[in-house]
């Protein structure tokens, strides 16, 4: 995906999705690899409130790739706790 689809794809209708992905995709999505960044755009699908659970660990995706993408997501931007 180019950087403009991605950087529009992570602009969600939650305030506090935007403050985890759009930092993520500036700063963190670069480095992965491919197989991540396939993951990456894999969760763009999800619905926010999924998303959302799933960054503050209100639960996990059922799917492992998206709990392996959510925990680099997690692990890089502060949610972690």
């Amino acid at each position: 995906m180019d950087k403009n689809r991605l950087f529009w794809g992570s602009r969600r209708g939650m305030l506090e999705l935007d403050l985890i992905l759009l930092p993520f995709i500036e700063n963190v999505y670069p480095t992965l690899s491919p197989e991540d960044q396939v993951l990456y755009c894999k969760l763009l699908e999800e619905q926010d409130q999924d998303m959302f659970g799933w960054f503050l660990k209100h639960r996990d995706p059922e799917d492992p790739e998206l709990l392996r993408i959510v925990q680099i997501v997690r692990d890089n931007t502060g949610m972690q706790a």
